[in-house]
């Protein structure tokens, strides 16, 4: 039978499990899921500080496990029986109790070491050949602060030594594209002990980010969108309106003013829900599609902050269309192709997820929940485009469609996303006339395509390792003169004359030697270089190179300028 890498990975997370459990026996288990690039398994080792020199061991271990291919068998046994056999481990208690009393529940056992499990598994140990320990994280037991602090460790596992080890030169590449470090290298942005978590964007960062901003305004223009901006503190009485209060508010920070109760925006919507009210609308006004690139602060713990992933400000690419039930396909269907537009344009390929209803944290009546479920279905059945269902992570106001896209480094990332929302607008009183003269609730989509500015930005870094499309490069053509005796006065009357054509050029006069030039021209990964000298000033023709590449190609100025601006306005590469 072929062993999917997901059963792989699950067998392997109870083989690291295995391992712990003979090291050290007096090891607690919660939980160890199979993840999309591997596993991991949260840990209580008590009074024991884990660290990564522990890995050889732990692997050593592991490895002796599969050398003795034991059998692994699944039973099933009753909630009792469960309750008995994990009676020292209060992890697997809790989660046993939470289960239905006449539901079985199945173990998997594999010589000395028994755990919880759903399955499937491998049947021997012995499948186990290929497999990693990669990293050490903390993790709150059921992802709550509130709770014990365990040991999460990562692994991969592979079937055979080739694809292992293919996978493992891939988190090298990560490695060196993590944008953090090339954020760094290339002068994009900071972090401040000043402000953890509220990044500074230096000259070359907020040319990407202007770029990029403008394009997204450029591209809602188009598509009939309006724009606004609201405002970042707004008063307690709003937020308990919109929900915020109630689900919400460990996440926000809060201030007083004239002794009321504020908070910042950790989203726009509410802001943009009385920007609505503030008219009355008749029917023929919907759909209205309002868009906002708005800054919004959430407090996220420290041990959560990671570069410009992560963050406690950032501005989201918003938007929030209200229109009639009538209208709600065919505007899905028209930020489908939107979605595509966009993605397709970074080269994102992209999966779509339908997000439902939680079991706790949200607002409104089931009933409204249900319908906005089903329209959210219904519309992307009509649109033939894929998706799956994932239960339980829809907002706390309404459901939605998660867009998780892919990058070059084969990550999967969470950006963009609709959210049906059908509670907002009762809680606001929003209404519409219609054509019969009646006040009508209107139906409201929030929508953000980017996510943030600041983590898609971070996502792009690591995308392109650096190297940005010329319209999103922060420079885009490097000029380096010969010998600056004889070719820098020519040199600067071509930079002066690609700066007239609001080309991006820097020239580079610096008594270094030439290769030394071309070569740190290379390492900022400027998309065009270009080299002046005798032939280049007699005939009035540039000299460039491409990125990454080794020719060089001769051209008339004019030529070359073209070139450069045909490339930037149809936003291709170099």
């Amino acid at each position: 039978m072929e062993i999917s890498k997901d059963i792989l990975n699950h067998s392997s997370a109870h083989l690291l499990a295995h391992a712990i459990h003979r090291l050290y026996p007096k090891a607690l288990f919660a939980i160890g899921p199979s993840i999309d690039e591997g596993f991991y398994y949260d840990i209580d080792f008590n009074d024991v500080v884990l660290t990564e020199n522990d890995f050889a061991k732990i692997e050593a271990e592991m490895k002796k496990i599969v050398k003795e291919n034991i059998k692994i068998v699944r039973q099933e046994i009753s909630k009792d029986e469960a309750l008995k056999l994990f009676k020292d481990n209060p992890y697997k208690t809790e989660l046993i109790k939470e289960l239905k009393d006449d539901e079985k529940i199945s173990i998997y056992t594999q010589g000395d070491f028994t755990d919880l499990c759903r399955g499937p598994h491998v049947g021997y140990t012995g499948n186990l050949k290929h497999f990693k320990l990669l990293s050490l994280a903390g993790a709150y037991w059921r992802g709550d602060s509130k709770n014990k602090q365990l040991t999460r460790i990562y692994g991969t596992s592979a079937k055979t030594k080739e694809e292992l080890d293919n996978y493992l030169k891939l988190l090298e590449e990560r490695k060196a594209r993590d944008h953090r470090k090339l954020g760094k290298e290339m002068g994009l942005f900071m972090i401040s002990e000043f402000g953890p978590g509220f990044p500074f964007w230096l000259p070359k960062g907020m040319i990407i980010r202007n770029e990029l901003e403008n394009f997204w305004y450029q591209k809602h223009a188009d598509e009939g969108y309006v724009f606004v901006k609201t405002p970042t503190m707004l008063s307690k009485e709003l937020w308990i309106t919109s929900g915020h209060w109630a689900n919400y508010k460990d996440n926000m920070y809060t201030s007083k003013i004239d002794d009321k109760e504020f908070a910042i925006k950790p989203m726009n919507c509410p802001g943009g829900m009385l920007i609505y009210k503030n008219v009355l609308h008749s029917y023929k006004d919907l759909p209205i599609r309002m868009g906002e690139l708005g800054l919004v602060h959430r407090n996220e713990a420290s041990g959560a902050l990671a570069g410009l992933f992560r963050v406690r400000t950032f501005t989201q690419d918003d938007a929030h269309i209200f229109c009639r039930k009538d209208q709600l396909q065919d505007e899905i269907k028209r930020m489908l192709k939107l979605y595509d537009e966009m993605y397709s344009l970074f080269n994102l390929d992209y999966s779509i997820e339908l997000s439902t209803r939680p079991e706790k944290k949200y607002i409104g009546d089931i009933k409204i929940w249900n319908e906005s479920e089903k329209i959210l279905e219904e519309a992307m059945k009509a649109s033939g485009k894929p998706y799956k269902i994932n239960a339980g992570d829809g907002a706390f106001y309404g459901p939605k469609l998660d867009f998780k896209i892919r990058d070059s480094m084969n990550r999967i990332w969470q950006c963009g996303t609709i959210q049906l929302d059908m509670n907002l607008p009762e809680r606001f009183d929003l209404t519409y006339v219609d054509e019969n003269n009646n006040k009508v609730r209107p139906i409201m989509l929030h929508r953000a395509l980017f996510g943030s500015i600041e983590r898609f930005i971070g996502i792009l870094i690591e995308h392109y390792g650096g190297a940005f499309p010329v319209w999103l490069a922060p420079e885009q053509v490097r000029v380096l003169p010969v010998n600056n005796e004889f070719h820098l006065a020519h040199a600067k009357k071509v930079v002066e004359a690609m700066k007239a054509e609001h080309i991006r050029v820097k020239l580079d006069d610096s008594n270094e030697k030439l290769g030394y030039r071309l070569r740190n021209a290379q390492v900022m990964k400027v998309p065009y270089t270009v080299v002046i000298g005798d032939k280049e000033k007699e005939n009035g023709t540039l000299t460039y190179r491409k990125f990454g590449e080794q020719a060089q190609t001769t051209v008339k100025q004019d030529e070359f300028i073209k070139l450069v601006l045909d490339t930037i306005k149809q936003k291709k590469k170099a």
